[in-house]
């Protein structure tokens, strides 16, 4: 299935849609966009799962899972987030309570970098999503207390950019617009 990715692709965008969420005193969200891939799995239902799994685990993107997202702000400062949703649809608030509200529905992917807030304020009784991590790594939880920085700020510095893209690889995404870490003088 995943061998057809290319062909559907080409009748869907090929570049994801880009955030950039600056920190807002609260949280530290991150120099690099948050990006959504609209419309990007092929399939919905048990099959879109399927479809993710396989395209993030490809990709190097693994330490996957089932659910749905917390309905409180919170943020990993420890690795990058990728969600894919296989079914229903949901208004996220990205970036904190300054950020921005995003709707996602099935079929729908959002990469979310270290230290970006992020919770589910509305969801439909169905909505489900794949996560996944680069190199397939465990993520820590924040939530915005003051006591997590400035701990969590060095820790989001020294999250690598991953050298795939979860969905597109080393084609497209984060390999163009993501291209170093911003936080490093090179």
């Amino acid at each position: 299935r995943i061998q057809n990715l290319r062909q559907f692709m080409s009748t869907t965008t090929l570049t994801p849609s880009t955030y950039l969420f600056r920190d807002d005193g609260i949280f530290p969200n991150n120099k690099l966009p948050l990006l959504v891939y609209p419309n990007i799995c092929p399939t919905r239902g048990a099959e879109g799962a399927k479809w993710f799994e396989s395209i993030f685990s490809k990709n190097h993107w693994g330490n996957s899972w089932h659910g749905g997202v917390y309905s409180y702000h919170h943020y990993h400062s420890n690795t990058h987030e990728m969600l894919g949703a296989f079914s229903g649809k949901a208004l996220l608030q990205l970036g904190g309570d300054k950020g921005e509200k995003i709707e996602v529905k099935a079929g729908d992917a959002i990469l979310i970098p270290a230290g970006v807030a992020h919770k589910c304020l509305e969801e439909s009784n169905d909505f489900k999503v794949v996560g996944a991590y680069p190199g397939g790594l465990s993520p820590n939880m924040n939530y915005g207390k003051p006591e997590e920085r400035p701990d969590a700020d060095q820790k989001i510095a020294a999250v690598q950019v991953p050298e795939a893209d979860p969905i597109l690889g080393k084609d497209g995404g984060i390999t163009t617009l993501w291209k170093k870490n911003p936080y490093r003088k090179e």
